[in-house]
């Protein structure tokens, strides 16, 4: 049933609204008062300052044409508006549309708006304009916003940005710009990929070459020996800044025709592998067809590489060991091919010398170098080596079960130990103090079973470093640097490199002899603690983890501790009557490792032949002896 008052309410209310509709107005006491009139293209009675914009993508001889042309239509343009007055025409010449990189008429034009010197753009259409949609909208509603605002006539579309009507208009025609764009992008990609699948390598201009009239690579004979001598140099121990300082001296002009050396020419020079007779593709590329910022390709795109492609300059030896020159110069490395050697005998049989300074031995190399000392009987012993036999006599007490407990189970500030982390290693006082004032030692790895030795040397190894410092009349722990070694040594022990380890280290010593040696399958790894719990809980029961809390980490120890205190007895005697019965010539521990040439052998121009050609190149000028005694020391 209808409530009858309500009814008459609503009823009441609409008469209401009727009435005050219906009410005339006074034109004695009302005055209209009309608003601004908006700035439109098409009224010629308003007076506009305008500025026009033209852009060609390329610097090609045939745009400049295009290019003139835009600029003269749009001046004849303007004087056709007699109220209009052109300001300035804002040209880009060669520059991308798909960014506001190097556009710097654009921007101007665009400061000048604000700047509240235009009040009208006009340019031939949405494309010329921008090539990015964000770039498009973006302006147009910038420029919309200022006080007065300041309109774009887009003239091929017919699109003026202050009129309403034409907002979506223009989005779509901005969205088609860049869509072209990408289309071209990929065009281009593809292109550029068939080229290379197909043989046909891009090979620019560069220095000690020139182009036959097939395209192909030619030694240039004025400019090759420019190249020859930058690499002879670098080989014979010339730094970049001083081969830099003797090709200005010498007035050696660069592929762009300038005398102006600085050292990252000089390193361009030394990484094209085109000086070398290859051709390697798609060192870099363009990161997207919006922003064109070039990246280095690190396996992003796919590459070819082409070799003898050309005549070589210098030989592909001396550009393999420039290049491992290179590597390893930001370690201090100043060898061209530093020695890989492993122990062939004694307690250190298998462990292999670390040069902490050289990135260029991987650790396939650490494995096959250690591996070509044994037999393949010994390499099975190496594998099993935890299997033995016990014999024993009647009345002998069976210690089958018996462990000999872990020292990491103790007070481990008395233990030697070595920690390792990403890029740096470091050992403990308790390792210092055993050596004493004899803080130069070598580094050796155990690749097969995963272990590190450390022991005394001398400056003349080329593998020494120093792992302590003094300090207060104390020989005190230094960290060791391992940057150019990192990676290699975690991934040869398995090991994540977001994690710190630590190895208790066992001392060898006889007479004036002694080493420590870490066994890296007891290592503890040290993990942030917001990573890992203490225990986990599964069907109402708590399981046992190999963590524990240390500090603001958690102590990780191995896994097969959780169920065993340590070695077995028996496994634990056996490795110490091994060292007993070892005669004086296999306990040797000071034993120089034997070389071991790894891949291919590099026959690198010997020096004698380097020392001649420098000397008859630099021969026209007077080098400082600075120089030249800088060079002789590095060789």
């Amino acid at each position: 049933m209808i409530d009858e008052s309500k009814r008459l309410e609503k009823q009441a209310e609409k008469a209401k609204v009727r009435k005050r509709i219906q009410i005339k107005v006074d034109p004695d006491h009302y005055e209209y008062i009309p608003a601004k009139k908006q700035i439109d293209y098409y009224d010629n009675d308003a007076p506009m300052r305008v500025g026009i914009y033209v852009r060609v993508s390329t610097d090609d001889i045939r745009q400049t044409t295009s290019y003139e042309l835009q600029k003269k239509y749009y001046e004849d343009f303007v004087n056709r508006h007699p109220r209009w007055t052109l300001e300035k025409i804002y040209a880009d010449e060669g520059i991308s549309g798909t960014s506001l990189k190097h556009r710097d008429a654009f921007n101007e034009m665009i400061a000048d708006s604000k700047a509240g010197k235009l009040d009208l753009i006009i340019t031939k259409s949405v494309s010329r304009f921008a090539r990015n949609v964000m770039i498009t909208i973006g302006t147009a509603r910038d420029l919309a916003r200022l006080t007065p605002p300041v309109g774009i006539f887009f003239e091929s579309e017919c699109i003026f940005s202050l009129n309403d009507e034409s907002q979506m208009a223009l989005t779509f025609q901005a969205t088609m710009a860049e869509e072209e764009s990408h289309i071209r992008s990929r065009s281009m990609e593809t292109s550029l990929r068939m080229r290379l699948d197909n043989g046909i390598p891009l090979t620019p201009k560069l220095l000690g070459y020139t182009h036959d009239i097939d395209g192909n690579l030619v030694i240039n004979p004025e400019e090759a020996p420019t190249v020859k001598l930058t690499f002879f140099m670098y080989l014979y121990g010339y730094s970049t800044q001083q081969i830099a300082n003797a090709l200005i001296a010498l007035e050696r002009k660069s592929y762009l025709g300038n005398i102006k050396w600085t050292p990252s020419s000089i390193i361009q020079i030394l990484r094209n592998e085109r000086h070398c007779g290859d051709v390697l593709t798609r060192k870099t590329y363009t990161e997207d067809f919006r922003t064109h910022r070039t990246l280095k390709n690190r396996g992003n795109r796919p590459q070819s590489h082409y070799f003898n492609h050309h005549e070589a300059i210098i030989s592909r030896d001396d550009f393999i060991a420039v290049q491992r020159l290179l590597d390893s110069s930001k370690y201090g490395n100043k060898s061209i091919l530093p020695e890989l050697r492993v122990i062939d005998k004694g307690i250190l049989k298998g462990f292999v010398s670390i040069n902490p300074r050289w990135s260029g031995f991987k650790e396939n190399d650490y494995f096959q170098a250690s591996h070509s000392v044994y037999k393949k009987s010994e390499e099975s012993d190496t594998a099993n080596q935890d299997t033995i036999q016990i014999e024993v006599e009647a009345g002998d007490l069976d210690l089958r079960g018996f462990e000999i407990a872990r020292s990491e189970f103790f007070d481990s500030k008395t233990q030697p130990y070595i920690h390792i982390a990403d890029k740096e290693i470091r050992f403990n006082s308790v390792c210092v103090r055993k050596f004493g004032t004899n803080n130069t030692v070598e580094l050796l790895i155990h690749p097969l079973r995963k272990k590190f030795a450390v022991r005394p040397t001398t400056n003349e190894n080329r593998n020494r470093i120093i792992f302590s410092k003094l300090d207060d009349g104390m020989y005190v722990p230094r960290s060791i640097s391992t940057a150019a070694f990192s990676d290699t040594l975690f991934k040869i022990m398995g090991w994540n490199t977001e994690y710190k380890y630590r190895i208790i280290g066992s001392l060898y010593e006889k007479e004036n002899e002694l080493a420590y040696i870490f066994d890296a399958n007891e290592s503890e790894a040290y993990i942030k603690s917001s990573h890992y719990p203490n225990s986990c809980e599964e069907d109402g029961t708590i399981h046992s983890q190999p963590f524990t809390p240390c500090g603001n980490r958690i102590r990780a120890i191995p896994e097969c501790w959780v169920e065993n205190f340590g070695k077995p007895f028996y496994l634990h005697n056996k490795s110490l009557h091994a060292l007993e019965r070892q005669s004086e010539s296999e306990w040797k521990l000071r034993m120089e490792g034997q070389l071991y040439e790894t891949g291919k052998k590099i026959n690198v121009t010997p020096y004698e032949t380097l020392r001649s050609y420098i000397r008859q190149e630099l021969s026209s000028v007077n080098m400082s002896e600075e120089t030249n005694e800088s060079s002789d020391q590095q060789n």
